[in-house]
């Protein structure tokens, strides 16, 4: 694992990620006065301090960060808190000696929100995350069902989770979101990459965090999925993939160093991909991208009853069961392609109304 404590050649002119985009031209925090975070006022300044982390860590003000977050209500929706829970597992992870007493001063917090820290620890990559997650599991009561389905495996850690699950019929396929097999017989939620945007923003939130090139290895494992001509969700997050990895890179040169070394050893299906991604953000061309991903959409839209029969079966159980993203949302002018959408999570009502009633 690679902590932003052992980092020496973080650029501090290079962190200038997706959280900073045009859309939001906002000067960030001076260097010689770091900002506390009871003085950040909203989502988009917790986000950009979770930006600048890792060129000025400060892990004693990460508590302080959870209570502010949390009074400011941003935990209340799961699928825009992926990267707020990848950055705490980052931190958790990155500090093993410190994590009990980092967890303490994050609590306690409302019952609605106790489920952040439960995933953080879980999903923190410490060997001894069971161990750590039982010895504060009382300041989580709230939460206890979801704590004992970590601790009996029946929910995986991020770093065991899969990346997609097989393909079945339309029925199936549906009661597999739902209830899926654990290696113990019974039935649990499986979430998987596929099928959840929001585990994309927490593969984010964990590089923001640590600099962990693990991270970014799993996104671009995504990227052949922007290629996708058959399932929408898979098309949706390859691209949101592909988009958030470019316009990243184009402003972290540390990330574009590491995608081009990355280059190098992967396999074919991934190799041209990457190219065009590590293209796009040397030439800063991410509009291109972008326009492609919302092509590729708006085609597999119009495609075959099959699909449509898929997506209209999904809004009919529920338009919270899954997300389409951010760039579904775009394709519908809801939002504009800024910081909201590269980290915060899918817009799902709106685009699954749209696409369910095609």
């Amino acid at each position: 694992m690679r902590c932003v404590v052992a980092i020496r050649l973080i650029a501090k002119t290079a962190m200038a990620t997706a959280l900073l985009v045009a859309a939001l031209a906002v000067a960030p925090a001076s260097a010689a006065t770091p900002v506390r975070p009871a003085d950040l006022q909203n989502r988009d300044a917790i986000l950009r301090w979770i930006n600048d982390y890792r060129s000025r860590p400060d892990i004693d003000a990460v508590p302080a960060l959870v209570q502010r977050a949390s009074r400011l209500g941003l935990f209340h929706d799961q699928e825009s808190s992926g990267v707020f829970v990848g950055f705490l597992a980052g931190v958790i992870g990155c500090h093993p000696a410190r994590a009990e007493g980092l967890i303490n001063k994050m609590l306690p917090l409302p019952a609605e929100d106790q489920w952040v820290i439960v995933k953080a620890i879980a999903y923190s990559g410490l060997p001894n995350w069971k161990e750590l997650l039982r010895k504060v599991a009382d300041k989580l009561s709230a939460r206890r069902l979801m704590v004992d389905r970590y601790l009996t495996g029946r929910l995986p850690p991020l770093n065991a989770m899969a990346l997609e699950k097989t393909e079945t019929g339309s029925w199936e396929k549906i009661k597999g979101y739902v209830h899926a097999p654990t290696p113990d017989g019974t039935n649990a939620l499986w979430p998987t990459f596929d099928s959840n945007p929001d585990l994309l923003d927490t593969l984010w939130g964990y590089y923001f965090a640590t600099g962990a090139q693990s991270s970014v290895n799993r996104i671009i494992i995504m990227l052949p999925w922007s290629k996708d001509r058959n399932n929408v969700e898979r098309l949706t997050i390859g691209n949101m993939a592909k988009y958030t990895l470019a316009t990243n890179a184009a402003r972290d040169a540390d990330l574009l160093a590491l995608l081009e070394r990355s280059a190098k050893t992967q396999p074919a299906q991934v190799k041209p991909i990457l190219d065009e991604v590590i293209e796009a953000a040397e030439t800063v061309d991410t509009q291109r991208i972008r326009k492609e991903a919302l092509f590729a959409i708006d085609e597999l839209k119009r495609r075959g009853p099959g699909y449509k029969r898929d997506v209209s079966a999904w809004g009919q159980i529920g338009e919270g069961a899954i997300s389409l993203g951010c760039i579904a949302a775009a394709a519908l002018g809801q939002i504009e392609f800024g910081l909201p959408c590269v980290l915060g999570g899918a817009l799902s009502s709106a685009a699954m109304r749209y696409w369910s009633s095609q």
